[in-house]
């Protein structure tokens, strides 16, 4: 069987457009714009993206509400047909993103030949860029999508081996790019939480998609809450808040073999751009 060949860690980026101090667009968002540029249709600018046919208006129509002027029009059909065209405010923001990109590669290809040798380290300072007031953070890979009508299912699994499920709209995870053997970053609020205990050795069923057991590791008693860190067996941990009523009904002390539940719908996926 051939060795496999670790895939290459490289510095990846892309530009991002500020207006008014407030984030207006990026890479793919941009592409879009240019592609609606050339083709004037949203149809044909949306398959070049990748994107729906509503995912490309969703994304037409926050740009235009984000801008200080409308940078898309739509044209009704007549004499000359309808069609999608920028406007001129819309043609200057790509041409100034095209530069912007090409002096943007230009500086990774420099940074990616000097930071070869620490290649490991990249992908760590990659994860802790990202700042969120959501207590879990975990970092997986994609392992299944099951597409819905409105909403999708996404299975990511983590570095540690455990697997959570998450529901996002379909829009999202095109937009998000999340395809399977792609990384992400799943965020779950602590207070979204549950913590249960193992009864007489009956595992309670419930509906909830997400269930990784683990034990306690640590508990910090407030005034009305108490926060249980758990301990997974991958190495994860999982923290929750609870009531300190809770805490006390569960006998609840370090070493305890509990259970983080959450449900799929709780689950914020992100990706690095």
């Amino acid at each position: 069987m051939p060795k496999r060949t670790p895939p290459t860690v490289q510095i990846a980026s892309s530009p991002t457009l500020l207006l008014g101090g407030g984030t207006l667009a990026g890479q793919r968002w941009m592409e879009l714009l240019a592609a609606l540029g050339e083709s004037q249709s949203i149809t044909a600018a949306a398959k070049v993206v990748g994107l729906s046919y509503k995912a490309a208006w969703d994304a037409v129509e926050a740009m235009n509400n984000l801008a200080d002027k409308p940078l898309v029009k739509r044209a009704k059909g007549g004499k000359g047909g309808g069609g999608t065209t920028l406007t001129a405010r819309g043609t200057a923001l790509v041409h100034t993103w095209r530069a912007v990109a090409e002096e943007n590669q230009r500086f990774l290809q420099l940074m990616n030949t000097r930071m070869q040798s620490r290649k490991a380290d990249l992908r760590v300072l990659g994860r802790l860029t990202m700042l969120t007031s959501a207590r879990n953070h975990f970092t997986g890979t994609v392992t299944a999508i099951t597409p819905g009508a409105v909403n999708d299912e996404v299975v990511l699994k983590l570095t540690g081996g455990e697997r959570i499920t998450a529901v996002i709209t379909h829009s999202s995870v095109e937009n998000l790019g999340l395809k399977i053997g792609s990384e992400a970053v799943a965020l779950v609020k602590a207070s979204w939480v549950l913590v249960g205990v193992e009864s007489r050795g009956k595992q309670l069923k419930l509906s909830a998609r997400n269930q990784l057991r683990g034990t306690v590791e640590r508990l910090t008693p407030g005034a009305v809450n108490t926060e249980v860190v758990m301990a997974l067996k991958g190495g994860n941990s999982v923290a929750a808040i609870i009531t300190n009523t809770s805490a006390q009904e569960l006998k609840l002390v370090e070493g305890t073999k509990v259970t983080a539940i959450f449900k799929a719908s709780s689950v914020i996926l992100g990706v690095m751009v």
